[in-house]
Order: C-alpha cells, then sequence, then structure tokens
C-alpha cells in the first residue's frame, strides 16, 4: 500500500512539473528564396550551364561587332579547328583537375610524343602504325610517372608536374636535336602521320578530322566518367580522398589510372598536332598547359576538384577561340586579346567561388 501511494505522489510531482514547462512547438526559420539564390542553386547543380551561357553570349556579342562574316560557316570551322588541340589538351587536364590536382606537364607529354613519333616513323623507318602505337604507350608511361610520383612518392601534383614538365621537355630537345621534322619529309616518309589534317567541305564550312576526334574523346570521356563505377571514383577522390577511402576506393590505383588516361589522351592529340600544323617542332605549343587550365576554369571545373562537366572544358576552349576569333576579326591587339582572355580567367573563378557557397 505504501509503495503505491508513493508511486502516486511521484505521478503527481511530475506532472505538476510538466505543466510549468514550456508547451510551444519548435519552428524552423524558412528562409526567402530570392531570384539570385535560385540561379545560384541551379549553377550549382548545373556548372556546365555557366560556360553555355557565356559562349552563346560571346557568339552574339561578337556577332553584332564584327558582323555577319563572324557566322560565316567557314570562320565557325576555323574556331574549330584552332582549339581542336587545345581541347584535346582540356581534356586531359579535366581529368586531373576533377582528382583536386593539377598537370602542369600535358603539352610537353603531347609534344615529346609527336616527336617520337616522328623520329620512329620519318628518321628510323619504322611503319607509321606502330610508331603511333609506340607514342601512345609513352603518352600512358609519362602519365604513369606523374601518378606514381603523387600516390608513392607523396609529392604534389604541382610540384610534381613542374618538375616532369621540365623533363619531358628537355627529351623533345634532346631526342630531336633541337630540328624540326619538315612537312615535305613526312610526307614522303610516313603520311599516314597527318591522317587527322585531312578535312571535309559541308556547305562552306572546312572540318577537319582533329576536330571530329576532339568531340569524340570528350563524349568517350563523358561517358566514363558519368557512367561508370571509375568515374564515380574519380569524383569521389575529388571531392574528399580521405572519405573515398573510407568508403572502400583504391584512390591510390585510380589516381595512376587518370594520370595514364591523361597521357594516353595527351599522346593522342600529339598525333593530331602533326596534320594540324604539318610539320612536328620540338618547341611547338609552348604554352599549351596554360591554355588547357584556361579552357578547363572558364568551362566552369572547379580547381578544387569534385565538380564539375568534363564538356564544360570543351565549352571554355571554344569560348577562348570565339574571343580570338571575334577580338581578331574587330581589329584589336594581340596584347588585348590577351589581356580579354585574362579577365575571363578570373571571373570564371570568381563565379565558381559564389557557385561553391550553396553548399557552405
Amino acid at each position: 500500500m505504501s509503495e503505491t501511494s508513493g508511486m502516486g505522489s511521484k505521478g503527481q510531482h511530475y506532472e505538476q512539473v510538466l505543466e510549468g514547462s514550456d508547451t510551444r512547438v519548435a519552428q524552423f526559420e524558412v528562409r526567402n528564396t530570392t531570384l539570385l539564390s535560385r540561379v545560384q542553386h541551379i549553377l550549382h547543380n548545373n556548372p556546365t550551364f555557366v560556360p553555355v551561357i557565356v559562349l552563346v553570349i560571346s557568339l552574339l556579342a561578337f556577332g553584332l561587332i564584327a558582323g555577319g562574316r563572324f557566322f560565316s560557316a567557314f570562320n565557325l570551322s576555323l574556331i574549330l579547328q584552332q582549339v581542336s588541340i587545345i581541347g584535346m589538351l582540356a581534356a586531359a587536364q579535366s581529368l586531373i583537375i576533377l582528382t583536386a590536382g593539377i598537370d602542369l606537364s600535358v603539352a610537353a607529354i603531347m609534344v615529346l610524343m609527336s616527336v617520337i613519333m616522328g623520329n620512329l616513323a620519318v628518321n628510323l623507318g619504322v611503319p607509321s602504325p606502330l610508331a603511333i602505337l609506340l607514342g601512345f604507350a609513352g603518352g600512358m608511361a609519362a602519365g604513369a610517372m606523374n601518378g606514381l610520383l603523387i600516390t608513392k612518392v607523396k609529392l604534389p601534383p604541382f610540384i610534381t608536374t613542374l618538375g616532369t614538365w621540365s623533363i619531358f621537355f628537355a627529351l623533345n630537345l634532346w631526342l630531336s636535336g633541337a630540328q624540326s621534322i619538315r612537312s615535305q619529309d613526312i610526307d614522303d616518309q610516313a603520311p599516314f602521320l597527318k591522317f587527322f589534317g585531312n578535312a571535309f567541305n559541308i556547305g562552306g564550312a572546312r572540318i577537319t578530322l582533329g576536330v571530329i576526334l576532339m568531340v569524340v574523346i570528350f563524349v568517350a570521356l563523358w561517358y566514363m566518367l558519368n557512367k561508370t563505377a571509375w568515374g564515380r571514383h574519380v569524383y569521389a577522390i575529388g571531392d574528399d580522398i580521405e572519405a573515398a577511402e573510407l568508403s572502400g576506393i583504391r584512390t591510390e590505383r585510380t589516381l595512376v589510372s587518370v594520370y595514364m588516361l591523361a597521357g594516353l589522351v595527351c599522346a593522342i592529340a600529339g598525333w593530331a598536332s602533326i596534320g594540324r600544323v604539318g610539320s612536328i617542332s620540338p618547341q611547338s605549343f609552348y604554352e599549351g598547359n596554360l591554355q588547357s587550365i584556361t579552357a578547363v576554369v572558364i568551362g566552369g571545373i572547379s580547381l578544387f576538384g569534385g565538380r564539375g562537366s568534363i564538356l564544360g572544358a570543351l565549352f571554355g576552349a571554344l569560348i577562348v577561340g570565339v574571343f580570338q576569333s571575334g577580338l581578331r576579326m574587330a581589329g584589336v591587339d594581340v596584347l588585348w586579346q590577351v589581356f580579354a582572355i585574362g579577365w575571363l580567367i578570373i571571373i570564371a573563378v570568381a563565379i565558381d567561388q559564389w557557385i561553391r557557397r550553396v553548399s557552405a
């Protein structure tokens, strides 16, 4: 009986406490979403929208400034030809930047492989298809060298590729004797090296096979990055490599494969560059490294990794080509063309930083 009365008194005590407690329901503040914040969220979820919008605005603006000749089929196809090689380098660079790395050696790898292909096919008489395959193998080996130094020796990507850029450039000069392989010699000994320089006409536009190759490379890499487990691993590593390791991703192997694939793309670009330029020079595309990074940044791929579409790099390369062509047709000096591209880079990075604040 005493136990029952004791329990009753405790229950009354609890009820008295509850009566004095706060009965208000928790409420969460609902932020008023402005038009600007909505745009920010849309761009965050679709980073490729930014370069597409910039490309369309650029085309319209330079069409008004330069007149109807800017929109001529020949001029537009010429822009595609001019950005084809840098576009391929931007594709390789995109793979690296998506992992939160950077590769300052992509252009040096490309030129080195073109020199190797040329020396083998023209100077040593190796069949052109075999020389090209050996160039592809060399590109993958160069990429593997970068990847292993980064994953096994734990060197920063910037320092690693800065060093290998000097190594590959020196090898270019050594293998070539600092001499170019002339177009006439390539035509006589190994014309297949110029395969991607062949072109066909469509309604006044002149489309080279090198332009077709660039588009094929971007489509293939887009599929690999968006439709395969390997691609999801690449994005996961760029977003947070420690979290990727904890989730079971073999990060070192994936990173090495990324650098090897980038090296292969550079070697393919090396083959295409022979057809584009017509000759093989160990000092060609000297600024290709910076130009590839420019295309990637303008294309909306975050330098911090893990965000962006590789197709954005294609649009970024086209934007640079449109600016250069439009400013040239408007009579703007080359100095101010470079000035404009510099501002494009700064604006692109600022927009990327603004979009990233959505997740903050």
